[in-house]
């Protein structure tokens, strides 16, 4: 038998919150939304080396879209929010490698272009020196040999989206085929881009006093009686060379083309000094690898697809006798499983970039460099902030 509702019974109030529960609430909703921005939307970072000079500076703070290629799905899932992969103040991993998912990445607005200027995970990150992270562990290993730097070190391995990030330009995509000339970038064929804030390093002999440079370019320094070395942009170049004081203005080349640099620490991509006499200033032919494009392994080419083939493509590679075994099965071809890219910095002589680390495979890729929202110089925030970079995007700032 049902019994009519008492309209006029006292309504049960619902019990409030406490403060501290509300902020909590609001706490965890902050770093959900904020996390999921930063996966798939956009991501702030901030320039820390002058690799990029002059597009980007020292202290530019930008923010990167993820939705210009589409957005990575994590690889390491189980991470504190908001932290790369140092915990702040107490330092240690900031994730567990307990779980691992295939990378995969969302449809986005377009694909890698040329000359675009790309943020990616670090590929030679993989394995770091704890003690001293900015160095790159395998340079290190061909400076002074793996055994010492075993023995002196404690290294660690880091997952692919767990790699630090570094910014550059996307030089050559799949397919490309790159080649530097006296610090020249061609590709197939024909000169790159070249940027009127792009810089090199120059040669200016004077008449025995110091070159007359902007305030804009970095002091010359010294390297022989009336002889500088100077980094310039391409825009100061011509200024420079009508100095009244200037006798010559040229590129500084620190290694004759066709020789590989003495020092191993200064060895380029593919580090095999035997059958590539290349340096930083004139270096290939060689071309980018594309998905599902095979090439014939040999002798003087496996130095270019190792790393590829057993680090990037996830295959066991053993090497018997001038015979390669991919996944115990002897084989005299390759195929790409993914794309891969050249990236470089705007400061050439300055700048670690694909030269030292060789190819930049597609699953690295975080997101495109998409516009300054703050900037300042050695200053500081508040006195030397430079108002005319903020809010600028990137492609109005390199011009």
């Amino acid at each position: 038998m049902a019994f009519p509702l008492d309209k006029n019974a006292p309504k049960k109030e619902k019990k409030k919150k406490p403060v501290w529960r509300e902020w909590l609430d609001a706490g965890l909703f902050a770093i959900v939304a904020a996390t999921l921005i930063r996966t798939f939307f956009f991501e702030a970072y901030t320039i820390p080396t002058g690799s990029m000079e002059g597009t980007m500076l020292i202290n530019d703070y930008l923010f990167v879209s993820k939705l210009a290629y589409g957005p990575r799905v994590p690889m390491t899932p189980l991470a504190i929010p908001l932290v790369h992969n140092t915990m702040p103040f107490f330092g240690g991993k900031s994730y567990t490698e307990a779980v691992q998912w295939k990378y995969h990445r969302m449809p986005g607005f377009g694909h890698v272009e040329r000359n675009d200027v790309v943020v990616f995970n670090f590929p030679a990150g993989d394995t770091v020196i704890t003690e001293n992270p900015e160095m790159d562990y395998y340079q290190a290993c061909r400076g002074i040999g793996r055994e010492n730097v075993m023995s002196r070190s404690k290294i660690i391995t880091r997952p692919v989206d767990k790699e630090e990030n570094y910014i550059k330009r996307c030089i050559g995509v799949p397919g490309d085929v790159l080649q530097i000339k006296d610090a020249r970038v061609y590709i197939n064929g024909q000169p790159n881009v070249s940027y009127p804030h792009s810089r090199l390093n120059y040669i200016i002999k004077t008449n025995g006093r110091p070159p007359a440079i902007d305030e804009a370019a970095e002091q010359p320094q010294m390297i022989n009686p009336n002889t500088y070395v100077c980094n310039l942009a391409n825009d100061q170049v011509a200024d420079a060379k009508k100095a009244p004081n200037v006798l010559a203005v040229d590129l500084y080349l620190n290694t004759p083309a066709g020789l590989s640099p003495a020092d191993p620490e200064q060895w380029v991509f593919p580090f095999d000094t035997v059958n590539y006499k290349w340096n930083r200033d004139n270096y290939g032919p060689l071309t980018i690898p594309k998905e599902g494009t095979t090439v014939t392994l040999t002798p003087q080419n496996i130095a270019v697809y190792r790393r590829i083939i057993r680090n990037y493509e996830g295959n066991t590679l053993e090497e018997q006798n001038g015979k390669y075994i991919i996944n115990g099965k002897e084989a005299t071809t390759y195929t790409f499983k993914m794309d891969y890219y050249w990236m470089m910095g705007d400061n050439r002589h300055n700048s670690a970039d694909s030269r030292y680390w060789g190819f930049v495979p597609a699953d690295h890729v975080v997101g495109k460099a998409w516009f300054v929202w703050l900037s300042y110089g050695e200053g500081g925030l508040l006195k030397d902030m430079r108002w005319k970079r903020l809010f600028r995007g990137i492609h109005s700032l390199e011009k």
